[in-house]
């Protein structure tokens, strides 16, 4: 059986585990995620620990996939996933009105960004933008959105980036 879905995940006090036929729940204080089971993988609870197993040795690497999501579910609803974004350039800013995102771009219109259920968008300088929530993939959808808007250019570097992000440089002309 593959490496991955042979390992246990350990579930903290206050983590909540419930399976049932077609989809696991997992319940913590930081909210409930859920996701549907694929047929002929079993997901048990023993000790405060969820194990996987397949029924098939076709389905071995499903298993695994399906042991790095809940893993991630359980650290979603637990502590929460984040990512930070940077702007980069002269008169770019983001700023919080109500639980809509305004960015100044550098385009002739702000650009307004709704924040989806579940997903808490803060910014704590003009130029820093953190997005927060349990589910790990719509944070980081929700992060790409954003980044989207003013993608980094390769020449000067402006534009949305995520912290820690290596830009590229190219060389300007030379006259």
């Amino acid at each position: 059986m593959s490496r991955v879905a042979k390992q246990p995940i350990a579930l903290a006090k206050g983590i909540e585990m419930n399976i049932q036929a077609e989809n696991v729940t997992v319940k913590g204080p930081k909210g409930t995620l859920s996701i549907a089971k694929p047929a002929g993988v079993e997901v048990k609870v023993e000790d405060g620990n969820a194990l996987l197993s397949a029924n098939d040795p076709s389905l071995v690497p499903m298993a695994g996939t399906l042991r790095a999501i809940l893993a991630n579910m359980v650290k979603g609803v637990s502590d929460g996933f984040e990512r930070k974004l940077e702007l980069v350039g002269v008169g770019y800013r983001a700023a919080m009105q109500g639980k809509d995102l305004n960015l100044s771009l550098g385009f002739s219109h702000p650009v307004l960004f709704k924040a989806p259920e579940g997903i808490t968008i803060t910014t704590p300088t003009q130029t820093e933008i953190l997005v927060s929530g349990a589910d790990k993939q719509r944070v980081g959808e929700v992060a790409a959105k954003i980044r989207g808007f003013r993608p980094p250019e390769p020449y000067k570097g402006k534009g949305v980036k995520y912290a820690g992000e290596n830009i590229i440089r190219k060389e300007a002309k030379k006259a």
